[in-house]
């Protein structure tokens, strides 16, 4: 049995420059559950993480010449064209929110739904929570807790693909970390234990 090496980022960039959609689709494979859980935390929403990862993917595609590897990866550059899409997310909710306000809300208490989707709504609301006491940080502490805390990008490569110093993103979310111990609410800590 033959032991087939799988091709580093860097090989896979390097044909999807020059059109490969193969190894697009290799590069999709390895990432995108990350992606996926990048968008969810960012948005507490499982339908927004899977428009945002396709939107992200998509914008890879698109800007295959653009993209910036680090350390050989491209995920940190991933992880940052997944945020810049949640922000045109939520640019385009705004516009829509009156509207959104009109529809009736639909009972999802009717007990026909799988417990799947339960889980799903319990986890969106729970995320809706942390994410309504994330959003009172800064935006650059923002940004750091996403990369480095949610999505365990290490601290030079997040450094890297947002063009600041490693200590800058260190001293970020040391007071991300800092605040939200004093604003997550109890049963969110709770949550999260």
């Amino acid at each position: 049995m033959t032991h087939q090496v799988r091709p580093s980022d860097e090989e896979l960039w390097s044909s999807i420059v020059a059109g490969d959609e193969t190894a697009f689709g290799q590069l999709f494979d390895r990432h995108s559950r990350a992606v996926y859980n990048h968008a969810f935390r960012l948005t507490g929403s499982w339908s927004t993480a899977e428009d945002v990862t396709q939107a992200t993917f998509l914008v890879a595609w698109r800007r295959r010449n653009d993209a910036r590897l680090v350390a050989g990866s491209a995920l940190p550059w991933l992880l940052v064209v997944a945020t810049n899409a949640v922000r045109s997310e939520w640019r385009s909710a705004r516009r829509w929110l009156a509207l959104l306000h009109r529809v009736p809300a639909v009972d999802h208490a009717d007990g026909d739904l799988a417990e799947e989707v339960a889980a799903r709504l319990d986890d969106e609301r729970r995320m809706n929570a942390l994410l309504a006491v994330v959003r009172r940080l800064s935006p650059a502490e923002r940004e750091a807790v996403a990369l480095c805390l949610w999505s365990g990008l290490p601290y030079p490569d997040a450094a890297a693909v947002l063009g600041i110093s490693e200590a800058s993103v260190r001293s970020r979310v040391s007071r991300a970390r800092s605040r939200l111990a004093r604003l997550l609410p109890a049963e969110i800590q709770e949550a999260k234990r």
